[in-house]
């Protein structure tokens, strides 16, 4: 009678427990990550009244099985659904993160490793990832300074906004291609001031120029100077650009005929006058003391730079001053001639004036009948121009007259294994570099009259086009857990990568509260590196969390049966009682 009672009882006790790991479970229905448990029940030990005996062959009798009495239940195991994946949730918060797979997040309280699911993680005020709850650093892998690569050592915090993250180092512009069309009816390349065309870069402290660079056409219709103009920084003041080189001293061949406006303008001697007598230009006051022909150079004063453009302006030139200056004239001596002497060669317009206020020859009042076949158009008034001098370099095309394909670029001056011009910029000082510039796309076609040609920092691949110090942007997550960060500059950095835990059971796992779980003997040890979670098929999901895998159908269903279990305990001990109350009536 009393084996019965406490049958009961164990049942009560048992199904209340039941109840309670039902309760929790139904408490939990929306924690985040949260692993479902369940219980089972095991028979408690039973009372042996007699031992089981075997056949007996002498007697011919057979055997007696045991008889036990049971004495009740109790809990056999509560186990946790661990591996069952929950339901995403979408956040929208690029640091929510859901794992899918059997792995565990590990974080850290500052002294132990704890593994959750839970992947609701914020950046706080030092720039460390962790978690929202408790705060607790989210373990991982740190970026290896020499390669940049994730280097897989002992998990450590993830400080993914460190300052040093926070903005991404400028780099000076190295690499640079000129690509596009050039028609040669464009009415800007031909025209003397030419096709301009700017190229952006910046120097080792992220400083942004513009670099403008002027295409001109030869009178062959296959070859175009391009040299530097100026170069602007970002508030668009011009810089000093006289240690800075482009190519080398070349001549372009220029057949033009320069004649002076005899409407606005007359030559007195070596002094220029206006139509009404006004000296504009005295050749004898243009020169520095010590100029020769070799190297005649101009004074820098404003009233010798007004003068010298006022002499370009009286010859229609609408050209840079420099380029007036340094257009050529091709000059032979005729032996015929004995009263006048001087070496053949090429002579720039600046030499000529330079002679010509010298009393030296050639110059511009040289007799015609001291040349070789006298030129045509030759004195103050007029005269004809073979070419012009200049810093730069010549683009030959494919005319049709060489070998290969017709309107492709052949190569810098005509040499085929030659596709750049190096913009010197390192004579310059300061934290300039050299831009090597590529104009291997450029072509020559018909494209309507108009040039599309333009310049583009970095090379074909995009590498060497410099940049400005970048702030940093965003922050991303990938599927593997490596996190990289945006930077305005257009710029990637690799900041670290999740690691994730697995264990060789993970319900063996103990709940240690706040979402985590320690590791015990019976789920294994963590090793202190952990693992990468695409190695085992998983992987990461940002702007989502894991919900609770509680089945609430499952759930409900258990409490029904466990109610009625407890409800059918209860009734053991009630008949019991009553039995035990009869059996005192019996003295009566």
């Amino acid at each position: 009678m009393m084996r019965s009672l406490f049958s009961g009882v164990s049942g009560l006790k048992t199904h209340q427990t039941r109840m309670d790991v039902i309760g929790n479970n139904i408490a939990n229905v929306n924690t985040t990550a949260y692993k479902s448990s369940s219980m089972v029940f095991s028979e408690l030990i039973s009372q042996t009244t007699q031992k089981a005996s075997g056949p007996n062959a002498a007697t011919g009798t057979g055997g007696v099985n045991a008889r036990q009495i049971g004495l009740g239940v109790m809990g056999g195991a509560i186990s946790v659904n661990i591996t069952g994946q929950g339901a995403a949730q979408s956040t929208g918060n690029p640091f929510d993160i859901m794992i899918s797979g059997s792995s565990f997040f590990v974080v850290n309280d500052g002294n132990n490793n704890f593994f959750t699911r839970d992947g609701s993680f914020y950046v706080d005020a030092a720039g460390n990832l962790a978690m929202t709850s408790n705060g607790y650093n989210v373990m991982g892998w740190q970026v290896d300074p020499e390669t940049m690569n994730i280097k897989q050592d002992t998990v450590s915090a993830l400080r993914i906004m460190s300052q040093a993250n926070m903005t991404y180092p400028p780099e000076a512009t190295s690499q640079a291609y000129v690509g596009g069309i050039i028609d040669k009816f464009d009415t800007d390349v031909t025209s003397s001031s030419g096709k301009a065309i700017n190229l952006n870069f910046y120097d080792a402290l992220g400083y942004d120029y513009t670099a403008k660079l002027v295409i001109k056409q030869s009178s062959l219709t296959n070859e175009y100077s391009i040299e530097l103009d100026k170069i602007l920084d970002s508030a668009g003041n011009e810089i000093d650009i006289s240690g800075a080189t482009f190519g080398s001293a070349t001549n372009q061949k220029i057949n033009n005929t320069a004649t002076l406006d005899n409407t606005a303008y007359r030559w007195n001697a070596n002094v220029l006058e206006t139509a009404s007598g006004q000296a504009v230009c005295d050749l004898s006051t243009l020169f520095e003391a010590g100029s020769t022909l070799d190297n005649p150079v101009f004074k820098t004063d404003e009233d010798t730079t007004k003068a010298l453009e006022e002499l370009a302006k009286a010859y229609g030139y609408e050209g840079k001053l420099d380029d007036f200056m340094n257009l050529t004239v091709d000059l032979k001596h005729d032996p015929a001639d004995t009263t006048t002497t001087f070496t053949d060669g090429t002579y720039s317009v600046k030499q000529l004036l330079f002679n010509q206020q010298s009393g030296g020859n050639p110059c511009f009042t040289t007799p015609a009948a001291a040349f070789l076949d006298g030129p045509e158009n030759w004195g103050l008034d007029s005269f004809d121009t073979t070419g012009r001098n200049f810093d730069g370099a010549m683009l030959v095309y494919n005319d049709g007259n060489q070998t290969g394909e017709k309107g492709h670029f052949i190569g810098v001056n005509g040499v085929a294994t030659n596709q750049t011009v190096t913009l010197g910029l390192s004579g310059i000082g300061g934290n300039f570099s050299d831009i090597v510039i590529d104009f291997s796309t450029s072509s020559m076609f018909d494209n309507n009259g108009t040039c599309t040609v333009g310049a583009t920092p970095g090379d074909l691949k995009g590498l060497g086009m410099g940049r400005k110090l970048g702030d940093m942007s965003g922050v991303s997550i990938q599927q593997n857990g490596m996190i990289y960060a945006a930077y305005d500059n257009g710029m990637t950095r690799l900041l670290g990568q999740i690691a994730v835990a697995e264990f060789a059971n993970a319900s063996g796992l103990e709940r240690a509260g706040d979402n985590l779980y320690s590791a015990t003997l019976n789920s294994g040890e963590f090793d202190g590196i952990g693992k990468d979670i695409t190695a085992s098929g998983g992987k990461m999901t940002t702007g989502q969390l894991e919900m609770s895998n509680v089945d609430l159908s499952a759930e409900f269903t258990e409490m029904i049966t466990t109610q009625r279990g407890f409800q059918a305990n209860s009734r053991i001990i009630t008949v019991s009682d009553t039995l035990l109350e009869e059996l005192t009536n019996l003295k009566r």
